[in-house]
């Protein structure tokens, strides 16, 4: 059973991260909460690399920044497990369609909660993050807030009404521009980028991977008020759509 497989898993690194010297009594110590990554897209080849899957984008770059495989399917999502600076990092890629992408994502926030794993910690959804595509951002341009709406986005919309409509999550937003004229914003996201896009996309996998670790490292609020910083400007070289 994957509870079982998984606690096993985080016991180890549980018994690691609480060793004392023999020297002195071992004070009591409470496990690392592991952090849960979600990228939104849709699976399948015919989604790949559309404005709509840079969410799994995403999670692909930070799992290949960290050395961690993304080869498992539990409750229908593409799953992996890793350590980051000792900190237990879950990735998850949904593979439902976008717009029903909480489905698979409540079934990993219940699953975390319930069964062996509540014998070492329970997982506040402030140590979830679900990494989406954004329109009303620049192509390119990167924002991390640890809560929010989900404005036009009815995957983001699927997450929060399956989190029992908590918003207290953490998101990364990911700028894809806006569709030029009375194009219709339905079709742009399943396009794929032009050449300048896509060189802004990826520059921002990147840049989005080493906020991802500061995350774990330092958390949502305070990797945000740094990244957010860096990422306010890049709108004066990126138009707010493609060129």
């Amino acid at each position: 059973m994957f509870s079982i497989r998984f606690a096993s898993f985080l016991s180890k690194r549980y018994v690691s991260t609480c060793r004392t010297s023999s020297l002195s009594p071992s004070p009591p110590c409470s496990a690392i909460q592991p952090w849960l990554f979600v990228g939104l897209g849709n699976p399948g080849e015919k989604y790949q690399s559309t404005r709509h899957n840079v969410g799994f984008a995403m999670i692909d770059a930070f799992a290949q920044s960290q050395g961690i495989s993304l080869t498992t399917h539990h409750f229908k999502a593409l799953f992996g497990e890793g350590m980051v600076d000792g900190v237990p990092v879950l990735l998850a890629k949904p593979q439902t369609y976008i717009n029903l992408s909480g489905e698979s994502s409540s079934f990993f926030f219940f699953l975390l909660q319930a069964g062996a794993l509540a014998a070492y910690y329970k997982l506040p959804l402030n140590r979830v993050l679900v990494a989406y595509d954004d329109t009303d951002l620049p192509c390119g341009v990167l924002r991390l807030q640890p809560k929010g709406g989900y404005g036009r986005h009815n995957g983001l919309k699927s997450v929060i009404y399956h989190f029992r409509k908590n918003r207290e999550f953490g998101r990364l937003r990911i700028g894809i521009g806006r569709p030029p004229g009375q194009m219709d914003p339905r079709a742009f996201v399943l396009q794929k980028f032009n050449k300048t896009g896509r060189e802004r996309i990826d520059s921002a996998m990147k840049e989005g991977a080493d906020i991802l670790k500061m995350v774990v490292i330092r958390g949502v609020t305070e990797a945000g008020r740094l990244s957010n910083a860096d990422q306010k400007y890049k709108h004066l070289i990126s138009d707010d759509k493609e060129s």
